[in-house]
């Protein structure tokens, strides 16, 4: 499945790099800072760890602590055309996270799965509470443009499969404007597709 944390705004001319960790790996996705951190520097490109600490409100040893673990996994790398000897600039090393369609085959995978997923839902939904938050500031043109909606369809496991593999090709067929209009910004889509919970498990509540 694709878990695009932050995926870095690109064009289809572009080829995509992603990462699929290994389960050890993964494990540096499961705090939430370090999934921030690693889109930041998707999106907004190479920082420091002062210029990180400062945006996410951190202590500079919290944050050079944070950005050694994604480094020792591989997924962000020295920018060796911006350090120096004073600051060392850190750069992403790909432009998304990817995991196995396949299910963990052993208990302790099971959990840093589920712990990344709860990681991902934490950060995606603070982004969506900013963008609520955000909502009113925006011109009419982009409230007209926005939308917080969610759907619901009965459909089979291999049917949800195929619309999800639906959606990601139609978005990753779509061009972006060009940098030089100043009408354009940068679009968020979230994508978050399962079954309602408790008519599959069970366990409703």
């Amino acid at each position: 499945m694709f878990a695009n944390i932050s995926l870095r705004f690109y064009s289809p001319a572009m080829d995509l790099t992603s990462i699929t960790p290994s389960p050890q790996a993964l494990k540096a996705l499961t705090h939430p800072v370090r999934l921030r951190m690693l889109g930041l520097l998707r999106i907004e490109g190479p920082a420091t760890a002062t210029q990180l600490a400062t945006r996410l409100g951190l202590n500079s040893g919290a944050t050079s602590y944070h950005l050694r673990q994604l480094a020792q996994h591989g997924f962000i790398v020295d920018d060796e055309e911006r350090g120096n000897a004073r600051d060392r600039w850190w750069k992403a090393a790909h432009q998304a996270t990817t995991t196995e369609r396949e299910e963990p085959a052993d208990e302790e995978t099971r959990q840093t799965m589920d712990a990344y997923l709860q990681s991902v839902a934490t950060v995606l939904t603070e982004q969506l509470q900013r963008a609520v938050e955000e909502h009113g500031l925006l011109s009419d043109e982009w409230r007209h443009a926005s939308t917080f909606s969610d759907y619901g369809i009965r459909l089979t496991p291999a049917r949800a499969r195929a619309l999800l593999d639906h959606v990601h090709d139609w978005f990753m067929s779509q061009d972006e404007e060009p940098d030089d209009d100043p009408a354009t910004a940068d679009f968020v889509i979230q994508i978050a597709a399962f079954p309602r919970p408790g008519t599959v498990t069970g366990d409703k509540q």
